[in-house]
């Protein structure tokens, strides 16, 4: 049994429905498991329901299970809510650590995690550095792994760039955060499932760390472009300050489910580009072109 947690998210519905499309016999944890067979109504998934904050629920979740896929994101990332306990430490590291002492118990033989690019000890924004104390929590577990650090996921359902789309058919123009010039390497989400099914296969991704981006890289605006070319829609982008940004989010923050906070400005103004050098030497993935991706949703 391999069990995908966060399986109700972008990235972790993507695999669920991966695997089993491969005849993979694939169970799904989430708060809420009511949610997860409406999500997933004619797969024959198992619901498991499990909050990787509280880990007394999960030892249940996790029982016989051989594989996991950790997928888990807090609702809203990256806006966190620190009042709900949505945080970057809260969520992706500390719940790392509940889910790999889980497993343990478990006796899962296999651990993917699904991280970011730029995760590192020394980075400068505390997203990364949580995510690779998690990646840390996984590579100390004892149990062989494979770590996947995806660069921007996008998709059908993703909140970030079909954002930008709901902007452009409410108005004139398209309202973005920075000058658009960070340099982006999105990759598409029925990928990186494809991706993340092969490494719960491949002995050659043991105990590995693989970043993972798409075949094109891009501007900020160049993307945006793409996106409403693809769609159809001539639309302006309309710069903003990020710092004008972060002044809205710190006002916002006072609301009980702030919509923006200065963090998530600094974040999607970050770039994302990745090495795939790794990646093409173990997977030897089909990567599909942004503006092809996007013509199987988009018009």
């Amino acid at each position: 049994m391999i069990l995908i947690t966060g399986g109700t998210g972008l990235v972790g519905a993507a695999v669920v429905k991966e695997l089993a499309s491969r005849g993979k016999p694939v169970a799904v944890m989430s708060r809420n498991a009511a949610g997860i067979e409406k999500r997933f109504p004619n797969l024959g998934v198992e619901a498991r329901e499990g909050d990787v904050t509280q880990p007394g629920s999960l030892n249940e979740a996790f029982a016989g299970v051989q594989a996991v896929v950790n997928s888990v994101q807090f609702p809203n990332s990256p806006i966190e809510n620190a009042r709900n306990g949505w945080t970057f430490e809260q969520v992706d590291y500390q719940g790392t650590v509940n889910q790999v002492a889980a497993a343990k118990q478990a006796g899962v033989a296999r651990f993917v995690y699904v991280s970011g690019v730029g995760a590192a000890q020394d980075a400068a924004q505390h997203w990364f550095v949580s995510k690779w104390k998690a990646e840390e929590a996984v590579r100390t577990s004892g149990i062989t792994f494979v770590i996947v650090q995806p660069t921007w996921v996008y998709g059908p359902e993703d909140v970030a760039l079909n954002r930008f789309m709901g902007f452009a058919k409410r108005l004139p123009f398209v309202p973005t955060f920075g000058n658009g010039q960070q340099m982006m390497q999105p990759i598409f989400v029925d990928d990186i499932a494809k991706i993340i099914a092969d490494a719960l296969d491949k002995p050659e991704a043991n105990d590995q760390t693989f970043e993972a981006g798409g075949p094109d890289r891009l501007t900020m605006d160049d993307v945006v472009r793409t996106a409403l070319e693809v769609a159809g829609k001539k639309r302006p982008i309309i710069h903003q300050p990020a710092a004008v940004g972060k002044l809205m989010a710190t006002l916002l923050q006072v609301l009980p489910g702030p919509p923006l906070t200065p963090d998530s400005i600094e974040f999607i103004t970050n770039e994302a580009v990745a090495d795939n050098t790794a990646l093409e030497r173990v997977f030897s993935p089909k990567l599909t072109p942004l503006r092809e991706a996007l013509a199987t949703y988009l018009p």
